[in-house]
């Protein structure tokens, strides 16, 4: 099942204009939503997750026409927003196994399958009688994979899913993540450059409300080889530095000079140095370049 977003457009009551005019297709497999914060990523993943109405434009998912029929995505989605709700003082077994109760699973018997079976798959079957409002932050998130899963979605919306998480944790909520993505649709919207690059296998740049690259992470980083250039620099020379050259980043080195990454198709000068390309390159490229109109 593939899902088409035809000239979307949302504008809020304050005048910001969220979406803006926006074309997307997203087929099975894990997708990468790339965005800085206020790109308008929440936005649109709110307004595929139905839970507003854009102001105009179109979404379908395979037959199902979204903004028609709402019921109809609501029975095969799974959305986990950027704060997952307050929790009750319950175990997660016992939660889920409610969940599972408002999703329409009557039998209790089924109930106790399904919830051992996402348990087991979010790694959190050893901690089931525990409270969830006790659950570290991967934990939470990891259980917000598992009420997600307990209606067998075919469309996943996971919005920032790893912000705040530590090294450990986000790598575990990434490897459950890269489990469940196997058999459907996924959408993970992320301001995290890594979190595409292990992730997705194809991935959109998100500006201002529009598209402004649509690629896989490989062809991407391929794209742009032999056009970026590094070179150390003293800090008080950054400026003019970003004055002359397209400067993609700067990093600190130990004895507090700086590392910038420039993108230029030949070398820029004699003393840059040619460097590997990164993903993190094709984002600050896209980001510096005028947003493609659909």
């Amino acid at each position: 099942m593939k899902l088409i977003i035809k000239d979307l457009t949302k504008t809020y009551n304050n005048g910001v204009k969220a979406i803006d005019n926006l074309n997307l297709e997203i087929g099975a497999g894990m997708f990468g939503l790339l965005g800085k914060n206020g790109a308008g990523k929440s936005s649109l993943m709110r307004t595929i997750a139905t839970l507003q109405s854009p102001d105009s434009g179109s979404i379908t998912f395979g037959d199902i026409d979204v903004l028609e029929d709402k019921m109809a995505l609501r029975k095969i989605l799974g959305y986990l927003p950027q704060s997952f709700g307050v929790y009750p003082k319950m175990s997660a077994e016992d939660l889920l196994d409610y969940f599972a109760t408002l999703k329409g699973v009557k039998s209790k018997a089924d109930r106790q399958k399904l919830v051992k079976e996402v348990l087991e798959i979010t790694n959190l079957y050893d901690v089931r009688k525990k409270e969830v409002a006790g659950y570290s932050g991967g934990m939470k998130q990891r259980f917000g994979i598992a009420q997600l899963l307990l209606n067998n979605p075919k469309l996943i919306i996971v919005d920032e899913p790893t912000a705040g998480l530590d090294p450990a944790e986000r790598q575990r909520f990434l490897n459950v993540l890269r489990e469940v993505g196997t058999n459907c649709t996924v959408i993970f919207s992320t301001h995290i450059v890594d979190d595409v690059k292990e992730l997705c296998h194809e991935m959109a740049i998100l500006d201002e409300g529009k598209i402004v690259k649509q690629i896989t992470p490989i062809l991407a980083i391929e794209e742009i080889k032999g056009q970026i250039w590094t070179k150390i620099i003293e800090r008080d020379e950054l400026e003019s530095m970003e004055a002359t050259y397209k400067v993609l980043s700067s990093n600190y080195n130990q004895d507090n000079t700086l590392n910038i990454r420039v993108h230029s198709l030949e070398q820029p000068a004699e003393d840059f140095k040619d460097a590997t390309p990164q993903l993190d390159d094709v984002y600050f490229i896209a980001l510096k370049e005028e947003p493609v109109l659909a």
